[in-house]
């Protein structure tokens, strides 16, 4: 599947576009290309546009001036957009790093603004995200509070196994809280 026909689908099994007001909205998205190791958004930013991971994987953390905590890797193609910081147009309190060179497409704030207006659909596109997202972050939080290092890397293995293929183990034990050489502990017994 090319990557307009991922943002496409997306589109077409979510949202109420009729097919002209869909292709009309995909083609508004620019390509934009991230090395690896590079930074797509910091701390104390504004999200002025959407993004869609087309390629690639993007570790979401938060950081302080001693230490990080990775709360979030995004690999399937999916929006990567902060929608807190995005809606409200207040700064970010996370970071977003490219683990692999990465491709998405993005679409402006302005932009995004002048087509929901155009087509009368943008409400129903941020009150479907947000519900999705409050969602997943609520169960995501209660997973980690209710759950050991061992019983999240589990989860992991049984919900994300793709994770465990595809970013580096220290990045996986900041996400449960512990440090490498425990994870490996953990990793030996299962």
């Amino acid at each position: 599947m090319s990557e307009t026909d991922k943002l496409f689908f997306f589109f077409s099994s979510e949202f109420p576009f009729n097919k002209e007001g869909l292709e009309e909205f995909i083609g508004t998205f620019k390509n934009k290309k991230y090395k690896k190791n590079e930074l797509i958004l910091k701390c104390g930013e504004t999200e002025k546009e959407l993004r869609f991971l087309d390629k690639g994987i993007v570790r979401e953390f938060y950081a302080s001036s001693d230490k990080e905590k990775n709360i979030n890797f995004y690999i399937d193609t999916e929006f990567i957009t902060d929608f807190s910081s995005f809606t409200h147009s207040t700064p970010t309190k996370k970071f977003q790093e490219c683990l692999t060179d990465v491709n998405v497409r993005v679409l402006s704030k302005h932009s995004f603004l002048d087509f929901i207006n155009k087509y009368d659909c943008g409400k129903l596109f941020i009150e479907t995200i947000f519900q999705r997202l409050v969602a997943k972050n609520e169960n995501d939080e209660f997973i980690h509070f209710a759950n050991t290092a061992e019983e999240l890397y589990l989860d992991i293995m049984k919900n994300k196994p793709e994770w465990l293929k595809q970013i580096p183990q220290y990045h996986i034990a900041s996400y449960l809280g512990i440090k490498p050489e425990t994870l490996s502990r953990i990793r030996k017994r299962i």
